[in-house]
């Protein structure tokens, strides 16, 4: 297999709100590239990046699919990621190893929510980008408008490198601004094309085109600004020069025309990529850590000559060969048989059989250099996120950090006993996709998964039952209120007297509760005096108020922010233990809190929700009518976002009705903040259906 140097390579990563044509960009490379010998499409569902059984049977990505081919002698290793806004994680761990982001917004529907959180992204990890303006050849497509957009809305420093010549069912033809030359794209010779003189009906556009780009590049760079000033122009050498800098310091973001259905415009993108797009070894050196204690932040250039380091991205459970693990190799050089070092367990892992994938489609590879990415399978101890790297090189790359929950369900196994096989068949999907978060709530006895929202946890169950067998259901968590009290109970006494003949049970206890400030949870004091309780069955009590605390009183749930006094009581020499007292402290407690005005707390999440001008009423109207407080507004870029407090209870399934209400263009994001009293009217419903439960029960 040919080798390639860092210089040789080019890490791009596909993105943009879902339906834009990524996946539809990625098998076009392929075709052009003659790596494949024909066109799939995502409706067939033949493509090579949707390959799971998932993806074929929904028409859309739900995982990262790695692609590599060559191209003018460079190696492109192409990742696709999903669009919908539930497979987040997937887009941030493509981008996190990747040199160039290719953000596709459609002809039409323009700047969409997810290609704004996307460009977010970008941002975020500091990625060279450059814009498709996406399925050209529709029939109402707007470059023009949409460029327009993506300056207004995403970036001032866009400028078009390649416009279209006959934008809509006709599309075939670019105009490149930068050689001045009409492209005319050949469909039936994989996308090749030929260049021709501009048309004179193209040509004042060209050149408005073409004087906004060199504008824009002479203001990234000093020299430049100088140059084109003097001479009102720039050599093809500046040019060049300053397209590479300017693109690969973010300074300056090419757009460009293209159907990939049809094939044009595809060619002249991998054209430019190949001339201007940054390789791994031009991009800053990437960031970690030292693995040996001291945490010292430390970079790790780009070179093949250096001590390996590689850092794995995803983690895909293959059922033929168990674990499939995507690495990039930041330094050094990988090698079958190589032992390295999980610098994040401190666990050694020999390498087995190194690949590089297209889609499912897999070939042997005999080294991996670094900048470059592969897979490597049946790593023992090694999971997303982690690093390896050899003894002499304790370094740790910094994490991909994933988007938190948005949705949480529980399940229930339809057969009680696959539990352990439910488990461990989560346990090893949640290494494949750590964007969602499994939790066995020991307080609500339910297994409460975690994610991006119900698509996200619905493709979670189903592969949970094709690839390990499995049946759960999902069904609405359950919520962990609290119970405490308003008043104070002065004197709760409780005697627990036994005599059914031998040795009897004797324990008396007088409790003072009383409320604490919201948070405090639970504060116990001794004021005995005089040994009427003796220093031994203190504990005991102690223990028996905190039982009757965690298994809460009037609705199930656990006792907080509670003050309680032990002051009086008495014990027999001989019938008195410690059983005896924990069941007097038990009682007491429950006579007691049922006297203190008891009351019934709920938790109360921090929302954020950003959504477009047009939708903020209907969505605050919303948050309203789930008993919801909203805090303010604030703009961010051209939208709202909406910060409230709304109980948990009333953002079950939340993200379905943002993306219904907003249709798909409003994002939310929650968090825990505090526990408040709950309505009474919802508090006595509540109360009523836990103590039928416990009769039901019983």
């Amino acid at each position: 297999m040919k080798e390639y140097l860092p210089s040789n390579l080019r890490n791009v990563a596909l993105v943009g709100h879902g339906g834009c044509g990524k996946t539809t960009f990625a098998e076009a490379t392929l075709f052009a590239a003659g790596v494949t010998n024909r066109m799939g499409t995502v409706a067939e569902g033949n493509t090579v990046s949707d390959y799971n059984h998932d993806e074929i049977e929904r028409k859309f990505s739900v995982s990262t699919s790695l692609l590599h081919t060559e191209w003018r002698d460079l190696k492109f290793n192409i990742l696709d990621p999903p669009g919908y806004p539930d497979f987040l994680g997937e887009v941030k761990a493509a981008l996190r190893v990747s040199d160039l982001a290719i953000v596709l917004v459609k002809s039409v529907e323009g700047i969409e929510v997810g290609t704004e959180i996307d460009w977010g992204f970008t941002k975020e990890y500091k990625t060279p980008a450059l814009f498709v303006i996406s399925k050209a050849d529709s029939e109402n497509s707007a470059f023009g408008k949409t460029l327009q957009q993506i300056k207004d809305r995403i970036t001032h420093d866009v400028a078009a490198v390649q416009f279209p010549a006959n934008e809509g069912t006709g599309f075939d033809s670019v105009v490149d601004v930068l050689k001045m030359k009409l492209l005319k794209f050949n469909s039936d010779s994989k996308g090749s094309y030929s260049e021709e003189e501009i048309p004179a009906s193209l040509k004042g556009t060209a050149e408005k085109y073409r004087e906004e780009l060199l504008e824009q590049l002479s203001e990234t760079d000093e020299s430049l600004l100088n140059s084109f000033l003097e001479n009102g122009k720039l050599t093809d050498e500046q040019i060049t020069t300053g397209l590479r800098n300017a693109i690969a310091g973010r300074k300056m973001f090419p757009a460009f025309a293209a159907a990939g259905q049809r094939l044009t415009g595809v060619a002249s993108i991998l054209d430019f990529i190949s001339d201007y797009g940054p390789s791994p070894d031009v991009m800053p050196p990437a960031a970690g850590q030292k693995a040996n204690g001291s945490h010292e932040d430390v970079v790790v250039p780009c070179d093949p000559g250096a001590d390996t380091a590689l850092f794995i991205f995803k983690t895909i459970s293959e059922r033929n060969i168990g674990e499939l693990s995507l690495f990039r190799v930041y330094s050094g050089i990988v090698m079958p048989g190589m032992d390295l070092v999980n610098q994040v367990n401190g666990k050694s892992e020999r390498l087995g059989t190194l690949y590089v994938l297209n889609g499912k489609d897999r070939k042997e590879a005999p080294k991996v250099v670094a900048g470059d990415i592969g897979a490597v399978v049946k790593l023992k101890d090694t999971h997303t996120n982690n690093t390896l790297s050899g003894k002499n090189n304790p370094v740790a790359m910094k994490k991909i950090d994933f988007p938190p929950p948005i949705m949480r369900v529980a399940i229930v196994s339809k057969n009680r006993h696959d539990e352990d096989k439910v488990a461990s068949g989560l346990h090893a999907l949640h290494e494949e996709d750590p964007t969602f978060l499994v939790e066995v709530d020991p307080e609500l006895k339910q297994t409460v998964l975690s994610g991006q929202g119900e698509m996200h946890l619905q493709v979670v169950v189903k592969r949970l039952k094709e690839r390990y067998g499995v049946e759960v259901e999902m069904v609405e968590p359950d919520i962990p209120y609290r119970e405490t009290i308003r008043g104070v109970a002065a004197d709760s006494e409780y005697k627990h007297k036994k005599q059914s003949g031998g040795r009897g049970q004797y324990g008396h206890v007088h409790l003072k509760l009383e409320p604490l400030q919201r948070g405090k949870g639970f504060e116990f004091v001794d004021e005995v005096v005089g040994g009427v309780v003796p220093g031994r069955f203190i504990p005991a009590v102690e223990k028996g108020v905190v039982d009757a605390m965690e298994r809460g009183v009037i609705s199930g749930h656990k006792v907080v922010d509670v003050r309680v006094t032990l002051f009086d009581g008495s014990f027999h020499p001989v019938d008195s233990d410690e059983i005896s007292f924990k069941i007097a402290g038990s009682m007491s407690f429950r006579k007691g809190f049922k006297e203190a005005k008891p009351i019934l707390l709920e938790p109360i999440y921090e929302l954020e929700v950003v959504v477009p001008d047009e939708h903020m009423g209907d969505i605050m109207g919303d948050i309203s009518g789930r008993r919801g407080k909203i805090l303010g507004m604030e703009a961010e870029g051209t939208n709202q976002k909406i910060k409230a407090q709304v109980p948990l209870k009333e953002l079950y399934k939340y993200a379905n009705v943002v993306r219904s209400m907003t249709q798909g263009r409003g994002v939310f994001g929650q968090k825990f903040s505090h526990y408040e009293e709950v309505p009474k009217d919802v508090a006595d419903k509540i109360i009523a259906d836990a103590q039928k439960e416990k009769v039901e029960q019983e």
